[in-house]
């Protein structure tokens, strides 16, 4: 993601949605990844007109820290992207229509009663969404769209749908559940196997 021979430091992101080790500052997006900017107080000059929305929000903060599945949008030029992982686990940056950048796709991390007894889920980017479908579980993916404000879709966690691995040794690899073992009080663990027929197991 930096040059190897670009310094020691980096700059560190603003704490955000996404965690630290998971996050893409928008300083080195716009400097090192779009080219956009030669220098850091080029980037801040760009935020600051805010030019720059992530998931149809203006963020003006620099160091703003983006994440996978992410969507990043420069009104001026009429560009869209969305941040995933390459097979390597590094941060990837993947060109997409309009039409495709009003949504994104959230993995669901909790599913807990909140006061009065009003249902909710927490997406892997912080969000709280409440009184989801009855239907969506731990582990599922909702597709959520930002121009509504509100979940239209959900694909069920279960062998035959396509997943991809967001953490470990196999992060950014993806393929179809094959057959997910479930271990009470542990870990369940997912057999995947990918398009050239690979199997690889993950938690």
């Amino acid at each position: 993601m930096l040059d190897k021979l670009g310094g020691t430091y980096a700059p560190r992101p603003s704490p955000g949605p996404h965690k630290l080790r998971e996050s893409l500052p928008l300083t080195v997006f716009l400097r090192n990844r779009l080219k956009y900017a030669l220098t850091g107080r080029e980037v801040t000059a760009i935020v600051k007109q805010r030019l720059i929305k992530v998931d149809g929000k203006v963020r003006t903060d620099e160091t703003y820290p983006a994440g996978f599945m992410d969507v990043i949008s420069i009104e001026r030029s009429g560009e869209h992207f969305r941040l995933l992982y390459d097979v390597k686990g590094r941060f990837t940056i993947h060109r997409i229509s309009p039409e495709e950048s009003t949504f994104k796709l959230l993995k669901v991390k909790k599913h807990q009663l909140g006061a009065k007894g009003v249902p909710y889920i927490v997406t892997h980017d912080g969000r709280t969404i409440r009184y989801p479908d009855p239907a969506i579980k731990v582990n599922d993916t909702v597709k959520f769209d930002f121009v509504q404000n509100k979940i239209v879709d959900h694909i069920k966690f279960e062998p035959g749908n396509v997943v991809m691995a967001t953490g470990g040794r196999n992060m950014g690899r993806s393929g179809v559940i094959v057959h997910r073992e479930r271990h009470l009080g542990g870990f369940d663990i997912v057999h995947v196997k990918d398009v050239l027929d690979r199997t690889f197991s993950t938690r």
